[in-house]
């Protein structure tokens, strides 16, 4: 019973932890230098600084404003704080022009990137209930409203990531996140539905129990990612088994007939078969040869005054 009622205190007291500033700064951080290990960012920074902010303010700013697009709200409303977005910059600065690159050396270090990356994903659960209360206002009982704004609020990063690409002199249309998805828009595509199921009473559970059990999943399963330095995404059984039964066509007649065929073995000729081939050729070929000598065969005439056969040659008039 004790235990029940610390957690439902622990739950209720990170519900109300303010994001600003450490877990805004540390969201910053891992953003940036997520920005500065894309190929050719550093580079960009060298030829074109402004290019290189406006990138990592998208980075860092991104899926509030996705959101507020997808609102109909003024797009740049999220950079209007600004303390939140001098902020961002200093961390961009030094992130990327530090003497000696200290500050990216020091955050790369795995402790500190551990410690930084899980107080990022922390601010995820923020952005996801953000962005699913925000399109509560509008939209009160549009819950696919609401799963895309909160998915958009919390992964925008990502999805507008061609878009951030342009900035730099990229364009790759084959990495859109709708293609294929990583692992941050899975996850936060996952918490804006639960979070608006919640919002719109289909589940039976409150807020705040909810938002601690999705950020506890959320660090231990980043944290899990980075010790073992895999990448797998812990619902992929589920998601392949689910594709396979909703979304795989059965193959066609035609489509099995052109596989079948296409395995068949090729079978190698018989010595008899290659034997009789070849005799066939060659009489083929003397067939040819005879009806050419008849067709040019020489014409004999009797001379009359000598009497002897006179040759003609095939081509001479008579």
């Amino acid at each position: 019973m004790d235990l029940i009622l610390n957690l439902n205190e622990l739950s209720l007291g990170m519900s109300t932890i303010s994001m600003y500033p450490l877990f805004d700064a540390a969201h910053y951080i891992v953003s940036i230098m997520a920005l500065k290990e894309q190929p050719g960012a550093v580079e960009v920074s060298r030829r074109s600084p402004f290019a290189c902010w406006f990138s990592s303010m998208l980075y860092c700013f991104g899926g509030a404003i996705l959101s507020a697009l997808m609102l109909a709200e003024p797009p740049v409303a999220p950079l209007s704080n600004d303390t939140n977005v001098l902020l961002a910059s200093l961390i961009w600065y030094l992130v990327f022009y530090c003497p000696q690159d200290l500050v990216y050396r020091s955050a790369a270090l795995l402790p500190v990137r551990l410690v930084l990356s899980g107080m990022k994903e922390v601010t995820r659960t923020w952005k996801v209930l953000g962005g699913v209360v925000q399109a509560q206002k509008h939209y009160k009982d549009g819950i696919l409203v609401m799963i895309a704004a909160g998915w958009a609020k919390g992964a925008g990063g990502g999805l507008i990531s061609n878009f951030e690409q342009l900035v730099r002199g990229i364009w790759k249309p084959e990495t859109n996140e709708l293609l294929k998805m990583s692992y941050p828009t899975k996850v936060t595509l996952m918490g804006a539905v639960i979070f608006s199921l919640q919002q719109c009473q289909y589940l039976p559970i409150q807020k705040h129990h909810l938002m601690f059990i999705y950020t506890v999943f959320l660090v231990v399963n980043k944290s899990r990612m980075m010790l073992s330095g895999s990448s797998s995404w812990p619902f992929a059984p589920v998601e392949g088994a689910m594709y396979r039964v909703l979304f795989a066509e059965a193959p066609t007649d035609c489509a099995s007939a052109a596989a079948a065929k296409a395995k068949a073995p090729v079978r190698a000729p018989s010595p008899d078969t290659c034997a009789a081939a070849k005799e066939d050729v060659k009489e083929a070929l003397d067939s040819h040869n005879g009806s050419a000598v008849s067709d040019t065969d020489v014409k004999v005439s009797r001379s009359p005054k000598t009497g002897g056969a006179k040759r003609q040659r095939p081509n001479e008039e008579l």
